[in-house]
């Protein structure tokens, strides 16, 4: 019998960092201020539908963006030389190595009515920009922070496609267009469900990125604001634990297509 002693490291890290945090969120949820079980905290979902809406609304825009983007990028990187790959690697992963609110606040310095933006605008007779403190700068600013994550997994896919299946669709007549409907996406799709969860999660329950770029708040700096002001960390929990569902919920119907058996190549 092999020894478990291994795993417990790893238990230790989930408890402490998963399970512990996770039952902290439901305890708050289902909590009054005195420790009583209680439902009143539901209420806070009503009073924050809205910016449930607008986070999801963002978020799926973005993950969408991230897709048209990311996709044909990753099909020109999988044929490029072994050499040029890493390359492309390492340039998408550069931005990655600076601190995410560095990244932030370097955009809101671009953005900004006295930023890099507008001066350029403006010396080339174009006028300023409009982009600052509205919805296109919080999706640039989720687009330009999540797309490397919607790139390597489809890349990654796209690397181990044999091209010798590429080799045989064209063998049996299949232009451009045919080859990527019925071959290479088929075969990438995995890829894609991974791409779209990794990016889809972080979107949906961002912060910061709103507020500093948008000037408006969504699900993540609402949750972030009840618990850091300590305004009512019991409707933060609710939120936090709803948003959590919803999350969940969203990766359990993604990995239902993600089935390697239900790729048919036709």
């Amino acid at each position: 019998m092999k020894s478990k002693k291994p795993l417990i490291p790893y238990l230790v890290w989930m408890a402490a960092f998963v399970v512990i945090p996770l039952g902290m969120v439901f305890y708050f949820a289902f909590t009054d201020g005195n420790g009583h079980l209680t439902l009143e905290n539901f209420r806070y979902i009503g009073v924050n539908s809205q910016v449930y809406l607008d986070s999801f609304k963002v978020a799926f825009l973005s993950t969408l963006i991230c897709l048209v983007l990311a996709y044909p990028l990753a099909l020109i990187m999988s044929r490029m030389s072994p050499r040029a790959q890493r390359m492309m690697n390492i340039l998408i992963m550069l931005p990655m190595w600076m601190n995410f609110i560095l990244r932030i606040c370097s955009l809101d310095l671009i953005f900004r009515p006295t930023g890099i933006l507008n001066q350029l605008l403006s010396l080339l007779g174009l006028g300023g920009n409009a982009i600052y403190q509205t919805p296109t700068a919080v999706v640039i600013g989720i687009v330009y922070n999540y797309l490397p994550f919607m790139v390597l997994p489809i890349y990654t896919v796209m690397a181990k496609i044999s091209r010798s299946l590429i080799e045989a669709g064209q063998d049996l007549g299949c232009n451009g267009f045919q080859l990527l409907k019925k071959v290479i996406f088929p075969l990438s799709l995995p890829g894609v469900i991974s791409g779209i969860t990794m990016v889809f999660v972080p979107a949906a329950s961002s912060f910061v990125i709103s507020a500093r770029l948008g000037g408006f708040n969504l699900i993540g700096d609402t949750i972030e604001a009840y618990y850091k002001g300590e305004i009512d960390m019991h409707a933060g929990g609710m939120l936090s634990f709803v948003l959590m569902l919803v999350i969940v919920i969203s990766i359990a119907v993604m990995n239902h297509f993600d089935k390697d058996d239900d790729i048919v190549l036709v």
